[in-house]
């Protein structure tokens, strides 16, 4: 593909901010970086801006920067500030591979010909040209990209949204054929469910796309649901690592390959827990009125304030959903202009099952309220789909939920 005769094996390796904040953490990059070299990979880097809020380069602190000059910055501006972190990021990286005698070379997303649509802040990728790229790693470099952004036809800077940069890795991986993404974090790949709130969480060996997907857009913060899909798209293996160990994290493909010696369960139907705190439920009464007339009504007055309604329920005599929280007041005021009858209620989360072999298993739903009556967790919604079910809860009986369905389903044996 590269070369001629034998295609070389190209890897994409994906680093958070995290994980270059500091010279000594850039070293554990560097190690990974050279033993993936040594196996004889042509290696992609891509990277995100060093550290977090409060660090000088940090996304988070450019958006504070402009913010304070004006609330409301102009997107396109906005656009240029937040793609220098990973500027830095790529410039700094391919530095500290040179001193390390890796040749390297640092490319804008632009520049890695990451083509996107005008949506400045949450621009979508229509199409790559990795023609730059496939020089650099013709000529032996490691080719280092700013991950998070990426240009329009009209060469106008763009960024992709949070978890930009996952996405920059998914997408170069298909886009190159790569072998795997590696997405490099400071936790040993996927876990159960959030092991600060669940001690007995386990890290998981293999999952499938769509379970990692129905994860992400559940709460759980490991990788961008948008990465997923597109890696699942190009059929390109995800793997989810960590820098600061040599395990192999966990990987995330079609089906579990037999080859990895890992053993398959058909009684694991639930893979993992997500949750998502800080939601409002709204109940809204459809009594005597038009129904579906109200029920557009309703929909489209959020829509166009851009409100994302989650456990949507709609019957001939009420409409439920849930908000977060930061949009209660704004959601209640719209509520109000429809003059139905209704009751806006914070301090909920949502607790999620997720698993691919829940699909069609009788009685999965039994031992959630099974298990969540056991724990005293009163349960106020659900909805599912093939391989979730949501719960709905208080937010002070979240954990217990956790720990409960954790329990339950066997995830910590």
């Amino acid at each position: 593909m590269i070369k001629e005769g034998s295609p070389i094996n190209i890897l994409v390796q994906k680093y958070g901010g995290t994980s270059l904040a500091t010279p000594q953490l850039r070293e554990k990059v560097v190690a990974k970086i050279k033993e993936a070299i040594g196996l004889g990979y042509a290696l992609v880097v891509v990277v995100s801006a060093m550290g977090r809020q409060g660090a000088p380069y940090a996304t988070d602190t450019l958006i504070s920067l402009a913010k304070e000059v004006s609330p409301e910055p102009y997107p396109r501006d906005l656009d240029l500030l937040m793609a220098c972190g990973e500027l830095i990021s790529a410039v700094i990286m391919a530095q500290t591979l040179r001193l390390h005698g890796v040749e390297a070379q640092a490319f804008t997303g632009g520049l890695a010909g990451i083509i996107t649509n005008h949506h400045f802040g949450d621009a979508r990728i229509i199409e790559i040209k990795p023609e730059k790229i496939v020089d650099c790693l013709k000529s032996k470099k490691v080719a280092v990209v700013a991950g998070f952004q990426g240009i329009t036809k009209e060469d106008e800077i763009t960024t992709l949204g949070r978890g930009g940069s996952d996405t920059t890795a998914a997408a170069l991986g298909v886009a190159l054929q790569a072998e795997t993404v590696e997405i490099y974090t400071d936790v040993n790949g996927v876990m159960t469910t959030d092991p600060h709130l669940v001690p007995q969480a386990k890290p998981l060996k293999v999952m499938t796309y769509s379970e990692i997907c129905e994860m992400a857009h559940l709460g759980a913060k490991v990788i961008h649901p948008r990465a997923v899909e597109i890696a699942m798209k190009g059929r390109v293996p995800l793997r989810i690592r960590s820098i600061f160990s040599d395990q192999e994290g966990t990987l995330i493909c079609d089906a579990p390959p037999l080859s990895l010696g890992t053993e398959i369960k058909t009684d694991k139907m639930v893979t993992g827990l997500a949750h998502i705190s800080d939601l409002a439920q709204f109940n809204l009464s459809l009594q005597d009125v038009n129904t579906s007339g109200k029920a557009l009504e309703v929909f489209s007055l959020l829509a166009e304030a851009s409100i994302s309604l989650d456990m949507i329920q709609v019957s001939p005599q009420k409409i439920t959903f849930t908000v977060q929280e930061a949009f209660f007041d704004q959601t209640l005021s719209i509520l109000k202009q429809t003059g139905l009858g209704f009751k806006g209620t914070k301090g909920f989360a949502k607790v999620s099952i997720v698993g691919a072999g829940i699909r069609g298993v009788p009685g999965v739903m039994a031992r959630v309220v099974e298990g969540l009556y056991k724990a005293k967790v009163p349960l106020f919604q659900t909805t599912d789909s093939h391989t979730n079910i949501a719960c709905l809860v208080k937010k002070e009986d979240m954990l217990r939920a956790l720990k409960a369905l954790h329990d339950e389903f066997g995830l910590g044996e």
